[in-house]
């Protein structure tokens, strides 16, 4: 017996139809994208020690003494006078600059 038949498809044509409706592509070029590059400023707290002051607090964290004022505005609502902090109080600290 002759186990190597195979069909035979010599005679088999294909035809693809190419009339079929074209979808046009969507036309974006008007379309302007808008990125919110400004990241959302976190503020501080910092609690007063023993010993701290509003310019030692601000050589802390912005790296300038004289940024003092900074903080003393945040915090008008709590500080009448920046020479008087006392520990164990809550300050505000604005974002860096």
């Amino acid at each position: 017996m002759n186990s190597d038949k195979r069909a035979d498809f010599s005679a088999v044509t294909a035809k693809v139809d190419t009339t079929a409706d074209v979808t046009p592509k969507a036309d974006f070029s008007a379309v302007q994208a808008q990125v919110d590059t400004t990241a959302e400023q976190v503020q501080q707290v910092y609690v007063v020690k023993s010993g701290d002051s509003l310019s030692k607090i601000a050589k802390l964290h912005y790296g300038d003494g004289n940024a003092w004022t900074r903080i003393f505005e945040a915090n008008r609502d709590v500080l009448d006078d920046p020479d008087k902090i006392y520990p164990g109080q809550t300050l505000k600290l604005p974002a860096r600059a």
